[in-house]
């Protein structure tokens, strides 16, 4: 088998992570892979024996699809492969979350930063912008330059930061990916715009040598490309056997967002509003009511409900629940505990109680989500 997908980003590693678990565990395979950059050319595959391949959509690639020799792609910049399998992440899914995470704390002015070129980066700018005008506001997407040599960072550079200085303040900005919020955390830098304060950057794929050392650190959306590189070797192992290339798409999901110091703020200005949710996240382990969250402010409980709608967009025990569900979360994705010790863990009487709040909130058993987005760190979840 040929692999030709990068390693210098956290989407090929991860596809790559997913498809050695399931050498391991149905091979072994005998893997060709070849480290060189993707608009390099490949060896002469024709000698290496090659019974499948799972590889980025570029050039260098381009015989593998004439050989006869059964190919899935990674997305890089189609829509569609067909008649050839795809990975193809979910770009209507990833803005929205995006969206979902600013709008949750309370952001009124929003925006997007990507890379023109690619099919996956305009499609998570246009769910990022219908979710975001869903609920009456707007985004500004930077464009780039029509000419590549502007696009060098050093030229792009100054525009992003003329930009981002135009921009009515706090703004949430998503990124594309990780790379693209490094880039623009750097022009924030060059604006003399404070990150989270003024600026909240959110980028995508969760990168970790990217986020944790980017300064201040980024928040990312962590995708499923470990299982996405499972399901695609799965797949390829039943082509390799004769199975039939119909097109079939392995879909890469987001699984949560990693909160890091980039968007680590409330846009929000009511010092009620604020005690409110401070005494709602301080308590996600307790069935708190309303009139509790009443008490922690100095206000009634009719005015905290018009100012908190005002200020979120949402009422008190729609956060209650929110909350009380991203803890849930957390510990199914994050730990290995049993359902009964989650339920004890997070307040609940019994199983049957949590068992029914949670698929109230979410459509779907705790088991169902454990299954699809056990993976990496705690989740951050937005209800339906």
């Amino acid at each position: 088998m040929l692999l030709f997908l990068e390693t210098s980003r956290e989407f090929g590693r991860g596809l790559l992570s997913g498809i050695a678990r399931y050498s391991r565990l149905r091979g072994p395979w005998q893997v060709h892979r070849w480290p060189g950059a993707l608009d390099s050319s490949l060896p002469e595959w024709r000698d290496l024996k090659i019974d499948g391949a799972i590889v980025r959509d570029v050039k260098a690639v381009e015989g593998l699809a004439r050989s006869g020799i059964p190919v899935i792609y990674a997305q890089h910049d189609k829509e569609s492969y067909a008649p050839f399998p795809a990975v193809i992440t979910e770009s209507e899914s990833i803005g929205t979350i995006a969206a979902e995470h600013f709008l949750d704390r309370g952001f009124q002015h929003f925006a997007y930063c990507g890379l023109d070129d690619y099919i996956w980066s305009r499609g998570r700018a246009r769910s990022f912008r219908l979710r975001v005008e869903r609920s009456g506001f707007e985004v500004n997407v930077f464009r780039q330059p029509a000419a590549k040599a502007r696009r060098a960072f050093k030229v792009e550079q100054k525009l992003l930061a003329n930009w981002l200085g135009a921009l009515p303040k706090p703004v949430a900005v998503m990124c594309c990916n990780d790379d693209r919020a490094l880039q623009l955390n750097e022009a924030c830098k060059r604006a003399r715009l404070y990150v989270p304060d003024e600026v909240a950057v959110l980028g995508v794929d969760n990168d970790i040598l990217v986020c944790d050392l980017a300064d201040p650190s980024l928040s990312s959306i962590a995708l499923n490309t470990e299982a996405a590189g499972y399901e695609a070797a799965m797949l390829l192992d039943h082509l390799m056997k004769g199975g039939a290339m119909t097109g079939q798409e392995i879909p890469v999901r987001p699984v949560h967002i990693v909160t890091r110091m980039s968007t680590d703020i409330l846009a929000v200005t009511d010092p009620d509003v604020i005690s409110a949710l401070h005494f709602i996240r301080l308590h996600p382990n307790r069935l708190i009511r309303v009139n509790d969250v009443v008490r922690s402010t100095n206000v009634s409980r009719r005015v905290l409900e018009m100012r908190f709608k005002a200020s979120l967009r949402r009422s008190v025990q729609q956060e209650i629940r929110r909350v009380r569900v991203n803890h849930i979360v957390q510990y199914l994705v994050g730990t290995d505990l049993s359902i009964t010790e989650i339920a004890v863990q997070c307040g609940f009487g019994g199983v049957e109680h949590i068992a029914r709040y949670f698929r109230k909130e979410m459509g779907m058993s705790l088991q169902e989500y454990r299954k699809q987005y056990k993976s990496g760190p705690p989740a951050a979840v937005s209800l339906r």
